[in-house]
């Protein structure tokens, strides 16, 4: 029987100093409880995701070779798995292997590589690690069995994927033929919709299928757009679920290898529910506790990492930006947050006063600043420079709209200089980033975007979850829910009010289940104009409305790549994305 620590830590990308200080915390707390095991997730030691830093800069590499042999030197009555970036020192190789060090009784007994390397979605080992060749070692503890995979090392079992396995091999076949009594599985692995349903379902399998324990210990943190959710756990010989970490935070979990006996975290409702990708039907409850943990969780991770404390927002009295409001009162506290009313001529006295209500709601900081003096200013301004370049001014409508839009922009950043370690917030949500529908230097101008990768369907139903799931309820009023979504930038001359989104694009309904398929079935022009959609289960509608509706997305989708790639940081909830951390489009490109 051996004693076993799952460190669930949370590290930052080329800091070794403080990924090293805090591994080795961990180690003497868990010499403390006399444990006989400690693992560490995916690369622990360097940090993930670290993108080109340690390509450009060698001193990182020596640092963190410094830090392994230090921390080995205090492994005396222990035995720790760590993860670090091993130089394979070989100029016909990549630079390094993605790798696991066996430490113990201060000597690196083993070093297991990881063998799959995933180059797809936000994932791009390939660009630095050499694949191993080798099967991994096991290693012994008082007379116990232990296999070591190395994250995506479990992700090709033939008879779970079937015919959507990418890789020649399956690590674990190999593995197993050497009669471990558990395999251990140190990784990094983010947070996405649908995908704890097949982690849980995987690793449930494999335990199951081998008769082995199955240990999971993952990272917890964010990192430039990637939220990873920790969730370690175990599962017995019989693919039972024996302790499960906790969700979106560090944990430090100490178990037995006699049963594998401990807490059974929850995890976020719905989360471990099956998503069909087949079908769209605008029920995202078993998201939406998920996607608002990830958001928080990601928000104050971000601030705490890059030193800000307080953040900066217009408030429009519209659901983005209430919902923006609300997660970030919920991340960094109500008092840290300043949410502007930036009204025009245009602006309805219900946004304004929506604005302030919200504000009340939450109790946040509130102020407004009317914007009409200074459109007025940079009219005249621009008069002179256009008298010089254009024969008319202002022939394009769409000028003095983003005029507001980028004004309010300069505003939240003029306050963010002021107050030190304040950051602009931009509130584009995901169905209009599709469709270009957002201002560049505008609404898409922040230090970071909440909500960039949450379709707007989706923002009403995790609207309605904040009102319904907080002591204090409908802090986002009835009157902003049920208010069309608009940029209240231009009127409508036929009606005398501003217009609305769905009025110069399609029903947001409609646009979201374009997404939907195109995202997870790859449906282009013809496949959706054969599909019958949901909205059409609800609403009438011709085929000449239905072709146009198909034919304005790609048409605005063509236009908006390069809005994707300036979107600030935000964070992947979604099961596929337009992030730029998943899914790289050129710019110059027309596939539409």
């Amino acid at each position: 029987m051996n004693k076993i620590v799952l460190a669930q830590i949370d590290t930052i990308a080329g800091n070794i100093k403080y990924n090293s200080e805090k591994i080795q915390n961990c180690i003497n707390k868990a010499k403390e409880n006399n444990a006989d095991l400690i693992i560490f997730p995916e690369l622990a030691l360097i940090g993930y995701p670290f993108g080109d830093i340690f390509m450009r800069h060698e001193a990182i590499i020596k640092k963190q070779l410094n830090a392994l042999e230090e921390i080995t030197s205090h492994t005396q009555n222990i035995t720790v798995l760590l993860g670090f970036a091993e130089p394979t020192h070989d100029t016909n190789k990549k630079p390094f292997y993605n790798s696991v060090a066996v430490l113990k009784d201060g000597q690196i007994i083993n070093i297991i590589r990881k063998r799959l390397l995933p180059n797809y979605g936000e994932f791009n080992d390939y660009r630095y690690f050499e694949p191993s060749e080798e099967t991994s070692e096991i290693f012994e503890i008082n007379g116990e069995k232990f296999g070591v995979l190395v994250c995506e090392d479990s992700f090709n079992d033939k008879s779970f994927f079937k015919n959507e396995s990418i890789y020649n091999i399956d690590p674990i076949e190999e593995l197993i033929k050497l009669k471990p009594d558990t395999l251990i599985n140190c990784s990094c692995s983010p947070s996405r919709c649908a995908k704890e349903y097949i982690k849980n379902s995987l690793f449930s399998s494999i335990a199951k299928k081998y008769k082995v324990n199955y240990i999971y210990v993952n990272q917890a943190g964010y990192a430039d757009n990637l939220c990873f959710d920790g969730s370690s756990r175990i599962y017995d010989k019989e693919g039972n679920i024996t302790l499960r970490a906790k969700s979106f935070e560090e944990d430090f979990v100490i178990t037995s290898s006699d049963g594998f006996k401990g807490i059974i975290n929850k995890l976020p409702t719905g989360a471990d529910k099956k998503i069909d990708k087949s079908n769209f039907d605008l029920n995202y409850r078993n998201d939406l506790d998920r996607t608002y943990k990830s958001i928080i969780f990601s928000i104050r991770e971000y601030f705490k990492k890059n030193g800000f404390t307080k953040a900066v927002l217009g408030l429009s009295g519209g659901l983005d930006s209430s919902v923006c409001a609300v997660l970030l009162s919920d991340a960094i506290g109500k008092e840290n947050v300043w949410g502007i009313s930036m009204p025009t001529a245009i602006t309805s006295k219900e946004s304004k006063s929506d604005a302030q209500i919200l504000a009340n709601n939450l109790g946040i900081n509130f102020q407004e600043i009317p914007l009409l003096e200074g459109l007025e200013s940079l009219k005249k301004m621009l008069n002179g420079a256009f008298d010089k370049i254009l024969t008319e001014k202002y022939t394009n409508p769409t000028t003095i709209e983003n005029l507001q839009a980028r004004l309010r922009a300069t505003i939240l950043w003029s306050i963010s200089n002021e107050y030190k370690q304040m950051l602009p917030i931009a509130t584009s949500d995901k169905s209009e980033a599709y469709i270009g529908y957002a201002t560049v230097n505008g609404d898409m101008s922040g230090g970071f975007a909440p909500i960039a990768d949450v379709t707007k369907t989706k923002l009403f139903a995790l609207a309605d979850f904040l009102n319904n799931s907080r002591p204090e309820k409908n802090v986002i009023s009835s009157s902003i829910l049920e208010k069309p979504p608009g940029a209240e930038l231009k009127i409508n001359p036929l009606t005398g009010k501003s217009v609305c989104a769905e009025e110069e694009n399609m029903p947001y309904e409609f646009l979201d289940e374009i997404i939907w398929f195109v995202e997870n079935n790859g449906f282009g022009f013809d496949d959706l104009i054969n599909h019958k959609f949901y909205f059409e289960t609800k609403h009438s509608v011709s085929n000449e409305q239905k072709n146009e509706w198909i034919n304005k997305f790609f048409y605005k989708s063509k236009f908006a790549v390069y809005k994707w790639h300036i979107m600030p940081p935000s964070v992947i909830v979604d099961i596929h994305s337009i992030n730029s951390a998943e899914y790289r489009q050129p710019i110059i490109s027309q596939i539409f």
